[in-house]
């Protein structure tokens, strides 16, 4: 819009003829901008939509400001068209004709009769009429177009943007609600499904919020003064995006449950069946080793534990009747529960075991060394025989006592080493658990 012209002293001609071709360029330009805001299709949509809240008071402020804009700008018209009705009378211009002119162009020739709600702030209440220059007037339209527009725009704004997005969120949250049903996925049963619901309820809010209220979702730039500053607040919008975004990926889980389910429940079946096969060699294991060993604590070995198989015919049962987003997470869990299982029927084995494993190794050590004095022609030396076969009997017998086989094994690998004229083994007495290193390094 135009920009008003300051007072000055009674004009010439020229004056006169610049001044009247100003504001008639200005006249132009406020009659091209109120028809584009009264065409504006955001004013259009604000003049018949039904607004609530924020929208409604600014709305109403502004509907009266835009009919006190077309007021101000029909008695400038008229001030403009009496000062070129005084211009025309002759083609130079008198005294008093300049006169005039003076006062209609730069004098407050305005005059705009009625409420005080068509006076400016300045005029205080109460006033039945005010005064402006044509200059002035031309600067308080700027200020009452400027606030009109700025309604006006930023209604449009989010008019534009924020309903298209929610309607196409929709119908992606529609394709989504129709996956999860596929695949068991239903409010009260899973919490995804719970989060759709709340998805649903929060974006057909959303929608008639913006639609009646739109000022409300409109955030003005900070330190901007041009009509329409700002942009849409989609804060809510995005965390709804977020939101359904984690719920896609929760049924994506779900849909890659359902097409693996079968292998899955098949491993989880063989990793619990190892486990009891293992613990049952634990528990033969267990009953050799108290026969043939004496004097040995063995470790009791448990049983399968029945909630893994509870829990993986619980598995089956859910894939038989689809009820996929159970399934997920108990397969999870149970192959992780498995994998353990496993490990501890293992350890139990090899606890077990390992007296049998000590035996194996005292009776290897010991014929390791009746090799080593055989190969240097010693396997006739009564005391090497008499300990051989003193400690063969005890280590070949049943139950054997490790404790003294051992004594027997290092008595035997004693003089095996003084026969062979090497130092005497120092080893003190010891568990022969312990020793299992000794006897591989005396027999290299």
């Amino acid at each position: 819009m135009g920009v008003p012209d300051p007072a000055g002293p009674v004009m010439d001609r020229d004056e006169v003829d610049r001044a009247l071709a100003r504001f008639g360029a200005e006249h132009e330009a406020v009659e091209t901008s109120l028809l584009s805001l009264q065409d504006h299709a955001g004013r259009r949509l604000l003049e018949g939509a039904e607004l609530t809240g924020v929208t409604k008071e600014r709305w109403a402020a502004t509907e009266a400001a835009i009919t006190l804009l077309w007021t101000y700008f029909d008695a400038y018209s008229g001030v403009l068209r009496t000062a070129r009705e005084v211009r025309g009378r002759r083609r130079w211009s008198s005294r008093e004709d300049l006169v005039e002119l003076t006062e209609l162009l730069r004098g407050d020739s305005v005059v705009l009769a009625g409420s005080a709600a068509h006076a400016s702030a300045a005029s205080g209440p109460g006033r039945l009429s005010h005064s402006y220059s044509p200059a002035a007037l031309v600067e308080r339209m700027n200020e009452l177009y400027a606030a009109c527009l700025d309604v006006v725009v930023a209604a449009d704004a989010v008019w534009s943007a924020l309903p298209a997005r929610i309607d196409l969120l929709s119908a992606e949250l529609q394709r989504t609600r129709r996956l999860a049903h596929s695949v068991g996925v239903r409010p009260g049963e899973h919490p995804a499904g719970d989060d759709l619901e709340r998805i649903t309820r929060t974006l057909t809010g959303l929608r008639e919020e913006v639609v009646s209220d739109p000022l409300a979702h409109w955030i003005p730039a900070q330190g901007s003064a041009a009509p329409g500053g700002g942009r849409p607040d989609t804060a809510v919008y995005d965390r709804q995006a977020r939101a359904l975004e984690d719920v896609r990926r929760e049924i994506d889980a779900v849909l890659a449950v359902r097409q693996d389910a079968e292998k899955r429940i098949v491993r989880l079946r063989d990793v619990l069946s190892r486990a009891d096969r293992t613990l049952a060699e634990a528990r033969t294991a267990r009953g050799e080793v108290l026969a043939k060993i004496a004097a040995t604590e063995v470790p009791v070995v448990s049983g399968p534990p029945t909630v893994l198989q509870e829990q993986l015919a619980a598995a089956a049962e859910y894939r038989r009747h689809a009820q996929w987003h159970r399934l997920s997470p108990l397969l999870e869990s149970l192959e992780e529960k498995a994998e353990d299982e496993l490990l501890r029927a293992r350890e139990s084995l090899t606890a077990v075991t390992a007296p049998l494993a000590v035996r194996a190794e005292l009776r290897g050590r010991l014929d390791a060394y009746r090799a080593k004095v055989t190969r240097h022609g010693l396997a006739e030396d009564p005391v090497l025989v008499e300990r051989y076969e003193k400690a063969r009997r005890m280590l070949w017998s049943a139950p054997c006592d490790l404790r003294v086989a051992e004594q027997a094994v290092l008595r035997y690998q004693q003089a095996a080493a003084e026969a062979l004229g090497a130092p005497r083994a120092a080893d003190p007495p010891q568990r022969a658990e312990d020793r299992r290193g000794d006897g591989r390094g005396a027999s290299s």
